[in-house]
């Protein structure tokens, strides 16, 4: 962060905040509109709180390999040679003529996950003059245009519980944080929201048009380009999704007993060969190498990454195979969803993210407490199981490939909106079937 942060910044949030004004009366009503602002200020608070984390604690770190040393890089090109500048936006990586004395010195150059959020910070920075906090400004501003789609695909369908799902979408502490910067995170967390949203349009509401079907695509795309692992989670979701609501449609109980098992057995079917389909084509994400994968990429960050900082975890012996895996399942889930315990605390970060586990596993514990016999039928509910399937696949995929509590803060982000909006589907079907079993014994 430089001089120009105190300029360009301020300007960028004024006129975020007035576009935001200008667009609120068309993308809410008089019910979800107090949470649109909101919403976005924290977004925003979080993506500067990343930029200060970054710079004043780590001293460094992936957001200014991203910015300084990625996206910047390529803005000065376009200053020296807009030519120079447009064939470092859409190289292939081969090809390094007249473009070398800024590719070498680009970090994530030859890592095209790393360089696709470089290329587009890269765009921010053309209209933001390279300052590192308005471009971050502008992640929250996509990565918030995602939480708000996230947030209307389910509210359209439960308006009732608008509070508590906008507590889901938008104010979770670790998700407006790590998911608002200049970050892989924030930007698929933000075409994950999208993708959620497009799906609820096109399948639910039954408008398949071109456009929704477009955006669809890029944003599958996008998340397939940036981490194919959460493309490998949520697809399966989806397919049970949309598979269980087509199910539920069958008006007839005994018909619907009849279909059952045989369309179970073909939503499973589909979703592995979507998982196989999706890693076919990088050899860490097929379906023979993820059990490998997932050894060496969590020993390398237990190991390597986060040797120093103090916030390494261990679930047990990792050797590759899928039964291995399959063994430290519970524990891996585990770990996404309730851990570091406040006893596991080394730093000031652990803690927050201790004291947010904590309170999740204390609504969890509330859930099954107080709803108890009626909790186990809401999973038959199609929008309980596409949350939860993802939520608990990507928890298990997170957890057993991270081995660090402090990187797994930020990879598991995706999931928190899914568990968390599953929980309230979870409580409120158990509610409403409460009222409803008093209301028959009081006739």
């Amino acid at each position: 962060m430089d001089l120009r942060d105190l300029i360009v910044t301020p300007l960028f949030l004024l006129l975020i905040f007035a576009v935001a004004y200008m667009v609120r009366p068309y993308v809410t009503d008089e019910i979800n509109r107090k949470y649109f602002l909101p919403a976005l200020s924290v977004k925003l608070l979080g993506a500067l709180a990343v930029g200060f984390l970054y710079q004043f604690y780590y001293g460094g770190g992936d957001t200014f390999m991203y910015h300084t040393y990625g996206s910047r890089l390529i803005w000065q090109a376009f200053t020296d040679s807009p030519m120079a500048g447009l064939k470092l936006l859409f190289t292939d990586g081969k090809d390094f003529e007249g473009i070398y004395q800024y590719s070498s010195a680009i970090y994530f150059f030859h890592d095209p996950r790393s360089y696709a959020v470089i290329r587009l910070a890269a765009v921010f920075d053309l209209i933001t003059f390279s300052t590192y906090s308005a471009t971050a400004c502008l992640f929250a501003v996509l990565s918030f245009i995602g939480a708000w789609q996230f947030y209307l695909a389910f509210y359209k369908q439960y308006p009732h519980l608008s509070r508590r799902l906008a507590v889901a979408a938008f104010f979770i502490p670790s998700v407006f944080f790590w998911g608002s910067g200049v970050l892989k995170d924030s930007v698929t967390l933000a075409f994950l929201g999208i993708a959620t949203f497009q799906l609820y349009k096109i399948f639910v509401e039954g408008k398949f048009r071109i456009l929704n079907l477009l955006i669809l695509a890029v944003s599958l795309y996008v998340i397939f380009v940036i981490k194919i692992f959460i493309l490998q989670a949520f697809l399966p979701a989806v397919i049970l999704w949309l598979g269980s609501r087509n199910i539920h449609r069958i008006r007839s109980g005994f018909l619907r007993m009849l279909v059952f098992p045989f369309m179970i057995g073909l939503l499973l079917i589909s979703s592995y060969y979507t998982v196989v389909k999706v890693g076919e084509d990088d050899d860490r994400y097929s379906v023979s190498k993820i059990a490998q994968t997932a050894k060496v990429t969590a020993y390398d960050i237990r190991y390597q990454t986060g040797r120093d900082a103090g916030s390494g975890y261990s679930l047990g012996d990792l050797d590759g195979t899928f039964g291995s895996m399959a063994r430290l399942a519970p524990q891996a889930i585990n770990v996404a969803l309730f851990r570091p315990y406040v006893w596991e605390v080394r730093n000031p970060l652990m803690f927050i993210s201790a004291l947010e586990s904590l309170i999740l596993l204390m609504f969890v514990l509330y859930v099954l407490i107080k709803r108890g016999r009626m909790v186990l039928p809401a999973f038959t509910k199609p929008d309980v199981i596409f949350s939860m399937t993802f939520a608990i696949t990507f928890a298990f995929a997170v957890g057993i490939a991270t081995y660090n509590f402090g990187t797994l803060a930020r990879y598991k982000i995706p999931l928190l909106p899914f568990f968390l909006t599953g929980l309230i589907l979870i409580l409120d079907y158990s509610n409403s079937e409460r009222k409803l079993s008093v209301l028959e014994e009081t006739e």
